[in-house]
């Protein structure tokens, strides 16, 4: 991970703001957010928690209600105590030597879960990996292989895709009824795949309607 990583993701955000409506709301606000980590992150302060007042108020002024609400009532929450966070792991992940190429479901990092996925061309197909939701540390998986119960039957392991985004795959199981997004970088080399992710939360509304349970909810909750 570096300070241009955070800016591409900025970009992509504010890209995708103009073309998926349903989402610029969110997408303008995460654009917000990864400025905000971006200092964190270039800083690396020993305590993070000095960085909280600013953080409250970047979502009092430009946060979706229900954020803007937690702000109001308490300090603490997932979604806060990750956005400071996130920095630092990332910065510690992309100085380790940590193993990237082993077959697990959680971070070979931190031991966090997957947020997102990413397919890869390699040869005449492609390559799975997986992206952590905290430190953003990415690593090999399999294709038929479920991160949430290990379910390893292809006739388990439907995946869905939808005309407006068909470079984003619901890779859902109906073993254990969970599912991942993931992006699929041979369709769409544009793609950053933790803004994409974002994007789409019309998928995930889809996948809940169809009885299936995110592996991991991103940063904002979706």
């Amino acid at each position: 991970m570096t300070a241009w990583a955070w800016d591409r993701r900025i970009e992509r955000a504010s890209e995708l703001a103009q073309t998926c409506l349903p989402a610029a709301e969110i997408l303008r606000f995460y654009g917000e957010v990864a400025r905000f980590q971006k200092t964190i992150y270039e800083a690396q302060p020993s305590d993070v928690l000095t960085y909280l007042p600013a953080l409250l108020a970047l979502v009092k002024r430009v946060g979706p209600a229900t954020l803007v609400r937690m702000a109001e009532e308490s300090e603490d929450g997932g979604f806060f105590e990750r956005c400071l966070l996130q920095p630092s792991y990332e910065y510690r992940a992309g100085q380790s030597d940590v193993a990237r190429n082993v077959v697990q479901p959680d971070c070979p990092f931190c031991g966090e879960k997957p947020q997102v996925g990413v397919l890869r061309g390699e040869g005449d197909g492609a390559k799975r990996s997986l992206i952590c939701s905290l430190c953003a540390t990415e690593w090999d998986f399999r294709r038929l292989l479920c991160p949430g119960c290990g379910e390893e039957a292809p006739e388990k392991l439907p995946v869905y895709t939808a005309e407006e985004f068909s470079y984003v795959r619901i890779e859902a199981c109906d073993s254990c009824h969970n599912y991942i997004k993931t992006v699929d970088l041979s369709r769409n080399g544009l793609a950053v795949p933790v803004v994409d992710e974002l994007a789409t939360v019309s998928l995930n509304l889809w996948a809940e309607e169809h009885g299936y349970t995110k592996v991991q909810l991103n940063l904002l909750g979706m």
